[in-house]
């Protein structure tokens, strides 16, 4: 059985390629300045003439998104309120739910159209989600105040969680390191966790984002990397 896993990210793709359930590939495409527009749209369909596939599982880490609580029903209200956080488009984005049982929260997120109808028109079995539900599924949480950052290539996602309830969590870009240091100390803030009782978690890019990493670990008292990316892997695809 050969399925494929793809991860959306910004300006970027991931694929992963694998057989009876062992990865036999996987593969990071990042656009540039130089990149065309249609750049993402392009290496999807590199990858998906590649082979022929039994299950495609896609995952969008695209800031397009909201969070709700589980049981909330009002899904017509989804692009309304994807829309205090980031613009949408009912022309050009699909309205997608991902809900995460283990916290009782749930995500209304957006998808392009253009690669949704692409990947659909395979007529193969296909599994849709957000990358944050993935990753608070994955998450170990134990008690008191928590702060899970997962790195990815120029873009970061976040959980803060407190006694195992979610507080807060964000998905943005990284374009500076500083800022985004900034960014998470004025989070901490204004959601009253402090420096000394806060403990702090690390997946994903690790390497990639070294710096980040070694100036955070001056300001918190409790750091720790959970899962050290290895090369062109992500474990947010496991």
């Amino acid at each position: 059985m050969k399925t494929l896993t793809l991860l959306f990210t910004k300006d970027g793709l991931t694929a992963q390629f694998a057989k009876n359930k062992s990865v036999t590939e996987q593969t990071h495409y990042f656009g540039s300045e130089e990149s065309s527009e249609n750049f993402v749209a392009e290496k999807l369909d590199e990858i998906l003439q590649k082979d022929r596939f039994d299950e495609i599982s896609v995952i969008s880490a695209l800031n397009h998104f909201t969070l709700m609580p589980e049981g909330f029903a009002d899904h017509d209200a989804g692009f309304e309120l994807i829309a205090y956080n980031a613009p949408a488009s009912k022309d050009n984005e699909e309205l997608m739910l991902s809900i995460n049982k283990k916290f009782k929260v749930q995500f209304y997120y957006t998808f392009p159209k253009e690669f949704y109808q692409r990947i659909k028109s395979l007529e193969i079995p296909v599994r849709f989600n957000f990358s944050g539900e993935k990753f608070l599924n994955q998450i170990n949480n134990r008690s008191g105040k928590e702060i899970h950052i997962n790195l990815y290539h120029q873009q970061c996602e976040f959980f803060a969680l407190e006694d195992k309830k979610v507080i807060l969590y964000n998905n943005l870009d990284v374009n500076s390191e500083v800022d985004f240091l900034y960014f998470i100390m004025f989070t901490l803030s204004k959601i009253g966790f402090g420096i000394s009782e806060t403990h702090f978690f690390v997946y994903g890019e690790t390497t990639e984002n070294e710096t980040f990493i070694s100036e955070l670990q001056k300001f918190v008292q409790h750091l720790k990397i959970v899962f050290d990316n290895l090369p062109k892997k992500n474990f947010i695809l496991n």
